[in-house]
């Protein structure tokens, strides 16, 4: 054995090495995870601090993912330029900044760059975490450590509104500057802590860093042997011929990704243009089904569901963050079990009855002058549910997607665009909520959701294959011609890695 090895299930072994890293590059995800969480009681605060409308409280909760979207896109070339590494340690510097910033803000105008600093810093993030995390995980537990970040996020999430309901009781004008500055104190560490991290093997070998490449392979493989066979897969994805030879070979632009644009959205080939399609369809439903309304605003539907005191819509948004944190847990556990595809059908379906159970106990509770206890309890537990399904589901499963479907040389731009889609629906989301529930009450917008959670469903089922099992290298097949998807999937497995 080459590298140190823990059972997980079946008598698989997943690699302690690559299981340590991921745990590493998760800490950013964390980050993220809390200012999310802490931003949807901080705005309560806020609000009173600094006497801001709803209109500036809707920028103020959209600027973050406006900035970044652009984080992301640019993240994508910068990775393939600087490294896997590199990028994140720039994603936490940034944040870093943004928090810092957040942390002091005498005044709105301070707060709103500092929160767009910090979104800058979001994108990089986003995009470069799962990218990471797959490019060193084994196939058949991929999807255990790609979901990682998601738990990471989940788990910050839980944080900020931990950290709402303890900041909440000092003074007005110092509770929300800490409840959002502190999180700059992580992100120090992380950058520092990054450096010490080993590159992805893949990027190396896109660079032509072949003997690098090799020696990272065989850190986070469980034997020489498969770490030579995953080395010869990455060496034909990369399109280095497999008889080279030697620690280095030179490569061209377009070989280390200089043309990922043209491939990628001028003459993508069949298959690309679909894993385009899937990806961006994929993290379009992932923030058009309302999970960023649940978080952001889960105080505004617990207020309009009939609870009003401060301390227990706190309260409440921490149940959200248990639930998401306990349901992320159950779907790393299964997403190489059962599959990508049946949990997000399965999660999805129970999403949708949910938001139907939701809007139905809003709509009743806006149509009387009574308060009716059934109606506002019934609203908690559907909010919780739908929490839950969506973290055992599209929440996870939309990043394991993302991170394994490109192929290398396109693999961080593609990301990235996903990435893009992602931020740029989680503020549309962000920004419009307010605006749509005052236009069409709480209820109808909660129906609004669950009608477009059942158009997600209808996308999942026909247009996402599963991927469970196949190595990164394989993958890009399953998106081909049927014939090639028929051939893929009756192939003999050639090693426990495939």
């Amino acid at each position: 054995m080459t590298a140190g090895t823990i059972e997980k299930g079946h008598g698989e072994k997943m690699n302690k090495y690559a299981l340590s890293c991921t745990i590493v590059i998760s800490m950013i995800s964390i980050i993220f995870g809390y200012d999310t969480g802490v931003m949807s009681g901080a705005m309560i605060f806020i609000e009173e601090d600094l006497k801001i409308n709803d209109l500036q409280v809707s920028v103020l909760a959209a600027i973050l993912n406006l900035c970044a979207l652009v984080g992301s896109l640019i993240a994508g070339r910068l990775s393939d330029y600087i490294g896997r590494r590199y990028t994140i340690v720039a994603a936490a510097i940034v944040f870093l900044v943004g928090s810092v910033l957040m942390g002091y803000a005498p005044n709105y105008p301070v707060l709103l760059t500092g929160r767009c600093i910090a979104g800058l810093g979001v994108g990089f993030a986003l995009m470069i975490a799962p990218v990471y995390t797959a490019e060193i995980s084994p196939p058949k537990s991929r999807g255990f450590l790609t979901s990682l970040p998601d738990i990471a996020i989940s788990f910050g999430i839980l944080l900020g509104y931990v950290s709402n309901y303890f900041f909440a009781k000092l003074r007005l004008t110092l509770g929300w500057r800490m409840m959002l500055g502190v999180a700059a104190i992580p992100s120090l560490g992380l950058a520092i802590g990054i450096l010490k991290m080993p590159e992805s093997p893949r990027w190396l070998a896109m660079k032509g860093r072949l003997g690098e490449a090799k020696k990272m392979l065989l850190k986070i493989c469980s034997s020489e042997e498969d770490a030579e066979m995953r080395f010869q897969d990455i060496k034909a994805a990369a399109g280095i011929d497999k008889n080279s030879t030697g620690d280095f070979v030179k490569r061209s632009k377009k070989d280390q990704g200089e043309g990922a644009w043209k491939e990628l959205l001028l003459r993508p080939t069949p298959s690309v243009r679909w894993i385009l399609f899937a990806a961006v369809g994929l993290h379009f439903f992932d923030h058009a089904t309302g999970i960023e309304a649940i978080l952001l605003y889960s105080p505004r539907i617990f207020k309009a569901a009939g609870v009003h005191s401060k301390k227990k819509l706190l309260l409440a948004t921490v149940g959200v963050g248990i639930t998401k944190t306990v349901f992320i847990f159950v779907a790393t556990f299964l997403l190489d079990r059962v599959g990508r595809k049946p949990l997000l059908m399965i999660g999805t379906l129970g999403m949708v009855i949910a938001l139907a159970v939701l809007g139905f106990a809003l709509t009743m509770v806006e149509h009387t002058k009574e308060k009716l206890m059934w109606a506002l309890i019934l609203s908690i537990i559907a909010v919780y549910t739908f929490v839950a399904f969506f973290s055992m589901g599209i929440g996870p499963i939309a990043w394991v997607y993302l991170s394994e479907i490109f192929p290398l040389r396109v693999r961080a731009l593609g990301v990235g665009i996903g990435v893009a889609v992602n931020r740029l629906m989680n503020a549309a989301v962000s920004f419009s909520f307010i605006s749509i529930y005052k236009a069409i009450t709480m209820g109808g917008a909660a129906f609004m959701f669950c009608g477009l959670g059942i158009l997600s469903m209808v996308f999942f089922y026909f247009f996402l294959p599963e991927t469970k099992g196949k190595t990164l290298e394989e993958i890009e097949l399953l998106f081909g011609k049927k014939d090639k998807e028929v051939a893929i999937e009756s192939q003999p497995i050639r090693h426990q890695y495939q």
